[in-house]
């Protein structure tokens, strides 16, 4: 069989998560139209009955104002590191910014083959994805070149086939059920944290963070209960991610429960709450503890 590694990379907000939920056929990373949604690599395995990839979700590339952001930037050039392929994803609306340029040039120094995926084509007119694909072009020397829309499932047919083509022979590196290699408690984590990203104003997402503290199956039922902590950097923060009366963390907590039920197949006791952590951004140990690797 073929199998190898599968590194997704680009600026923050091209989609780089849609696209490796729609290529593994399942959401395995989390989703916002928030810039720098994604903060730790995460692998995610497509199987197909000849092959296996994994693919490396990774946090965008920006240019890093605290510890956070760089150890995200480190995050995703690592996973550049001793894989098979690389997927440089761009963005139809607005190509070949400086992100995309540093994003390439980590990009080029890497001695891997890449890809060039412009993603979005569905909000431009077949003129604006001309002058897209023009300027993307200039970034690099890709072996390929494909435009899709990543949400919509535009001429994402057959993409996958054509990368697990690419692959070398090798052996499956994970079971087949397996469709992503971070714990339930991640997951869940992150599923908090997208409902947050969903319902809180522009200036707050940066500095949410969740992690789950507990997570303990019961004995006499079917019930799993799980305590879970949200961290914020200011108490103004904590009152907009809790809402009056308590509306906003409710309403999260409700909406991250019914997919992490049908993620773990059992009923979710849920309990949130919501730390102070000044500048947890640059602390590093709460970054060592909330798993964002350096």
């Amino acid at each position: 069989m073929k199998s190898g590694f599968v590194s997704i990379v680009g600026k923050p907000s091209v989609g780089k998560s849609t696209l490796l939920n729609s290529l593994v056929g399942a959401k395995v990373s989390i989703v916002s139209d928030k810039r720098q949604t994604t903060r730790n690599r995460i692998n995610a395995i497509a199987n197909l009955p000849d092959a296996q990839v994994v693919f490396i979700d990774t946090p965008g590339i920006h240019k890093p104002r605290h510890g956070l952001g760089e150890r995200m930037v480190e995050a995703a050039r690592g996973a550049m590191e001793g894989v098979d392929l690389i997927l440089l994803v761009a963005d139809a609306t607005s190509p070949a910014r400086a992100d995309d340029r540093a994003a390439a040039s980590y990009v080029a120094d890497c001695a891997v083959p890449a890809w060039l995926i412009v993603n979005k084509r569905d909000l431009v007119d077949a003129e604006g994805l001309r002058r897209a694909e023009e300027a993307c072009l200039a970034l690099g020397d890709f072996k390929k070149v494909r435009a899709v829309s990543a949400a919509t499932g535009e001429n994402m047919d057959g993409l996958l086939r054509e990368i697990a083509d690419a692959m070398p022979e090798g052996p499956m590196y994970y079971p087949p059920d397996v469709v992503v290699d971070r714990p339930e408690e991640f997951l869940i984590a992150e599923l908090i944290r997208e409902k947050l990203l969903e319902l809180t104003r522009e200036e707050i997402p940066h500095s949410i963070a969740v992690v789950v503290e507990e997570m303990t199956p019961r004995d006499d039922k079917d019930i799993v209960d799980v305590r879970a902590a949200v961290y914020v950097e200011r108490e103004s923060q904590k009152g907009i991610v809790i809402g009056a009366g308590g509306r906003v963390l409710k309403e999260a907590g409700i909406r991250a429960r019914l997919e992490a039920e049908r993620l773990l197949g059992s009923q979710i006791n849920l309990q949130t709450w919501v730390k102070v952590r000044r500048r947890w951004r640059d602390d590093q140990s709460i970054l060592d503890r909330l798993g964002y690797s350096e």
